[in-house]
């Protein structure tokens, strides 16, 4: 895994991202994401940094991996918490250590940046195999459960 790069997602990436999010959300939740709206919303992110970051995992010019890192303020820390979400890699690259490539990234410019209290990700319950990966990087789950209201 030398060849393995981290780095910033650039609009040159939207392609990419786009179907990797397209996949995830198939593979995890058995949903179809509208190309549309899913090339507008990591067009967004990649142009205004103020709604996120993506990370991509790339060997000898391919990405095969990517996350997305948005920011969640805590009043109670005055610090900010960094979500992890969007998460997918590619299925030939799974369990040869793409992910905690990128989480390594994620840690070391959180660490970078003042008033970072924490890195946060949900995952799907029934996702025992991410959920295992999570734990062996140092994550834990918490006593707090998510819950939403979709428009």
């Amino acid at each position: 895994m030398d060849k393995l790069i981290t780095r910033k997602g650039t609009l040159a990436d939207t392609e990419t991202i786009v179907q990797f999010q397209k996949n995830m959300a198939l593979e995890t939740e058995g949903k179809t994401l509208q190309e549309f709206a899913i090339k507008s919303g990591v067009t967004e992110v990649i142009k205004d940094t103020q709604k996120g970051t993506y990370l991509v995992a790339e060997y000898e010019g391919h990405i095969i991996g990517s996350l997305l890192i948005t920011y969640e303020w805590s009043d109670w820390r005055n610090g900010w918490f960094w979500w992890i979400q969007s998460v997918y890699v590619k299925n030939e690259w799974r369990r040869k250590g793409v992910y905690s490539h990128l989480y390594d990234e994620v840690k070391k410019l959180s660490f970078s940046v003042k008033n970072i209290c924490g890195i946060r990700l949900y995952v799907e319950k029934e996702n025992i195999i991410a959920q295992t990966v999570y734990k062996k990087l140092g994550m834990h789950d918490t006593k707090y459960l998510l819950y939403e209201t979709e428009f």
